[in-house]
């Protein structure tokens, strides 16, 4: 069994208490997950016990058409406003500037819809080579309809991106930039509020995908200037929904793309099909979570549950990532891409081996370390970098709950099994 170390206060500053963490979490007591560390959470995470209990609460008691007067029908729809209300306090948003959606790809590709109709001629849309494909594919499908598009390409070697190529970028007629608040397989983390400025000075919107950042911590998006933020419940430990935030003054200029009656609305203008009732709800769960971590810690409720639970999570991973990217950068068999100062960029790690990522992953796996081998949708990146997607990277990808006696098994298993 690997060894679990609790909370202490570093210089006076808490730090997390990784046995409390693991606790909320029932995949660590499944027998048939004992002995496994699990680092393939950019991937999806593991659902904590206040999303389970909510949804399997709504199966059971309120699996019914919500908002009618009756008491299973009531409650459902004020779960339902509960998620939308809490999530939205913790993400420094008004409640109605949120919405959900069946996947962030999904709601990228409406979002894309009412841009369609909304950008004037001779207008561009800057994307970049440095995004999942979920927030790159459909913009890139706009220019089939005549929409110009420019890319905010990444420095070939670091994977970053270079805000001075932006600016030159933005001399041009830019309706909108569109960029991640990280990637899933460079893992820098982007200057949303300096791009933002930046885009916004210019007279341009600007879409992020928050996906690859949002598990590591909630962003405060008021706080970050983009018009939309999007990321996914499933890898913040929730249930499979996307959650979007679009404020309202782009979001109510934009073309209703829901049923007529609901172009009012401003959470159900983007969402052309109805809700999933039971995964809406739950959703309030995440906010259970993160205030309880935060209660643990001696925190809030609320906004200040989210800051405090980022800062308890960002610091726990920048401790156990930097020996892990230490040990991949004096391998010369590895190629890590992204920085190697674990301050800079989120905990998912992605080298490049020269050989096949997914027969790397596979030997891992008997080691009893869950991770990936592959592309992930990330063929713009990595080739951009000089990798060849069909032999893809192996990603050791980790979260809050990770406990530094699993990166410490991880890296004699890299050993054995690379």
């Amino acid at each position: 069994m690997l060894a679990h170390r609790g909370h202490f206060r570093i210089h006076g500053r808490m730090t997390l208490d990784i046995d409390w963490v693991r606790a909320q979490f029932p995949a660590f007591e499944v027998p048939a997950l004992q002995g496994q560390a699990f680092f393939e959470n950019a991937g999806g995470s593991y659902t904590c016990r206040q999303v389970i209990d909510r949804l399997h609460r709504f199966y059971t008691e309120r699996k019914v058409q919500p908002y009618a007067a009756y008491d299973a029908s009531r409650l459902g729809g004020e779960e339902m406003d509960e998620a939308r209300d809490r999530l939205a306090a913790m993400l420094g948003v008004a409640a109605h500037e949120v919405s959900f959606g069946p996947s962030t790809t999904q709601n990228t590709y409406v979002l894309a819809q009412a841009v369609r109709r909304w950008i004037k001629p001779g207008q561009r849309i800057v994307v970049t080579n440095q995004d999942h494909e979920a927030n790159s594919g459909p913009w890139r499908r706009l220019a089939e309809e005549g929409v110009e598009l420019l890319e905010w390409q990444i420095d070939p070697e670091s994977g970053q991106l270079r805000q001075e190529d932006l600016v030159k970028l933005l001399e041009q007629d830019v309706a909108l930039v569109c960029f991640p608040h990280c990637s899933n397989v460079v893992g820098h983390i982007n200057d949303v509020a300096a791009i933002s400025k930046l885009a916004k000075a210019a007279g341009a919107r600007v879409c992020v995908d928050g996906v690859s950042y949002a598990p590591h911590g909630f962003a405060d998006v008021g706080a970050l200037g983009c018009d939309v933020y999007l990321f996914s419940a499933y890898k913040t430990y929730g249930p499979h929904q996307g959650i979007m935030v679009i404020r309202e003054d782009w979001g109510m200029e934009l073309p209703n793309q829901a049923h007529y009656f609901n172009a009012d609305s401003l959470y159900k203008r983007f969402t052309p099909a109805g809700p999933d009732h039971a995964q809406v709800a739950a959703c309030a769960g995440m906010a259970d979570y993160l205030e309880a971590l935060s209660a643990h810690h001696g925190g809030g409720t609320g906004p200040d549950a989210a800051r405090l639970s980022h800062d308890l999570m960002r610091d726990h991973e920048v401790t156990l990532l930097q020996p892990l990217l230490d040990y991949v950068t004096a391998k010369n068999t590895m190629r890590l891409i992204g920085p190697a100062d674990a301050a800079q960029r989120a905990p998912t790690v992605a080298v490049a081996l020269g050989s096949n990522a997914e027969e790397a992953a596979a030997a891992l796996a008997p080691l009893g370390i869950m991770a990936g081998g592959g592309d992930f949708y990330a063929g713009r990146p990595l080739s951009a970098m000089g990798v060849n997607p069909e032999t893809g990277v192996l990603r050791l990808s980790f979260v809050h709950y990770t406990s530094a006696a699993e990166v410490d098994a991880l890296i004699p298993a890299l050993d054995q099994a690379v």
